[in-house]
């Protein structure tokens, strides 16, 4: 799995790129904490790309949301593939995350 990282004025957008399995959620891991614990509280993830999420990914995503929650912080999730969102919307998870069709609309809900 690739992430790539931009940010725009105190948005931080991550796009994950290729399977968030239980080989690469550490990864995720690694990334997205220090972010939050940096002071990046409003960030957008971008599933574009992504082409597989298994339980480990979810759990991953699940603990940033926590935490960004604990400091007032703010998670939205763009650009799901029709099988990703499935796979949220099986889980209960819809109703934890912000799910919005594309970028812009991120990028308009993070404000």
């Amino acid at each position: 799995m690739k992430i790539n990282q931009e940010k725009k004025g105190d948005v931080l957008i991550l796009g994950l790129k290729g399977r968030l399995d239980s080989n690469t959620t550490g990864e995720l891991e690694k990334t997205i904490v220090p972010l939050i614990e940096g002071g990046d509280h409003k960030i957008i993830i971008d599933f574009s790309e992504l082409d597989y999420i298994s339980s480990a990914g979810l759990r991953t995503l699940l603990l940033a949301a926590k935490k960004l929650k604990s400091v007032g912080g703010i998670i939205i999730l763009c650009s799901m593939k029709e099988f990703i969102k499935e796979i949220f919307e099986m889980a209960g998870f819809t109703s934890i995350f912000k799910i919005v069709a594309d970028l812009g609309e991120a990028e308009n809900e993070v404000g």
